[in-house]
């Protein structure tokens, strides 16, 4: 892609492949006034001194109180907390109001179960094209040790550990791989990992063919189960953030899968999406993908072994 071609939308969809965690950054100024931003741009940058970034756009309206106040606070979100990030994520005049907090240095708020919290000093601002990079200076964390709320291509994510690969090449004694294979093959969580693992890299390229990313195939398959969503709620059910979902919704509708209508009389200008009928063929052509490559994965056993498989499955989710 040349320079002439390079498409902002483009762009962002293509960083939404790099995984990152998800933090509501804090503040409050000398007067009072308080801020909570929802961002995945906060990196660390030095050991000595203890150095941690993040940025912010030009026009958010939280950038004055941030250059303000003395400190700020990273709350690193646990996976259980996609509802924080959702709501600090929105405009509000009180994003505050009835959220559970504590004041750390310069009274920045300090969300509780959070998987880590940084507070820091203000040590530089710098210049990032339309944000502000902000970098502080850690002067006290919390480790709390939560699984961490991810984010990766639009969509929020938790952490699977990753299982490792056998080296090409090992020193490691014969009976020692034994004893290895033996403990892993008898390790019913370390198999579902495995298999769940197997069955995607096979199965999510030919949901992608029909150009689609995973996010958007399950925004048209929720809708055609439901009929018709409001955006929050269609948001909290497959686990995605508000600024995503819209950007997820303008490609479904230029592709005129999915119809969105402002409820009327609404007075937060809620949207009702609903599919189109070229959307609900779409649903089909998914459905059909999906239901091919299990019949091909799974239609190897019979009725009773599936039957058992799914009462295992049901008891342990």
């Amino acid at each position: 892609m040349s320079a002439t071609e390079f498409d902002p939308k483009a762009f962002r969809r293509a960083l939404g492949n790099f995984a990152t965690g998800v933090t509501v950054i804090t503040a409050t100024t000398p007067d009072g006034q308080q801020t909570g931003v929802t961002a995945n741009s906060f990196n660390s940058v030095s050991l000595d001194p203890a150095l941690v970034l993040w940025s912010i756009m030009k026009t958010s309206g939280s950038v004055e109180i941030f250059e303000k106040a003395s400190h700020f606070a990273v709350n690193v979100l646990a996976a259980d907390q996609i509802n924080l990030s959702n709501h600090f994520a929105r405009p509000s005049d009180d994003k505050f109001a009835n959220i559970d907090y504590e004041k750390g240095f310069g009274d920045a708020p300090l969300l509780p179960e959070c998987a880590a919290r940084f507070q820091c000093e203000n040590y530089q601002r710098i210049d990032g094209g339309d944000h502000w990079i902000l970098i502080g200076k850690v002067v006290a964390f919390d480790d709390v040790g939560r699984a961490p709320l991810l984010y990766h291509g639009g969509a929020y994510s938790a952490v699977i550990p990753h299982a490792g690969v056998k080296p090409k090449q090992s020193e490691a004694s014969e009976s020692g791989q034994q004893k290895n294979e033996q403990r892993l093959n008898n390790n019913l969580y370390y198999q579902m990992i495995q298999a769940v693992k197997r069955y995607q890299a096979s199965y999510q390229p030919l949901q992608l063919a029909t150009g689609l990313r995973t996010i958007e195939a399950r925004m048209i398959l929720t809708l055609n189960d439901f009929g018709s969503l409001g955006a929050t709620e269609l948001e909290q059910r497959i686990g995605m953030a508000d600024q995503d979902l819209h950007a997820a919704l303008e490609t479904l509708q230029r592709k005129q899968w999915i119809a969105i209508e402002t409820t009327e009389g609404a007075s937060d200008g809620e949207e009702t999406l609903s599919l189109t009928d070229a959307g609900k063929d779409q649903a089909e052509t998914l459905w059909k993908v999906a239901n091919d490559r299990q019949q091909e994965v799974f239609g190897q056993f019979s009725e009773e072994e599936l039957a058992t498989f799914h009462k295992v499955l049901n008891a342990v989710k």
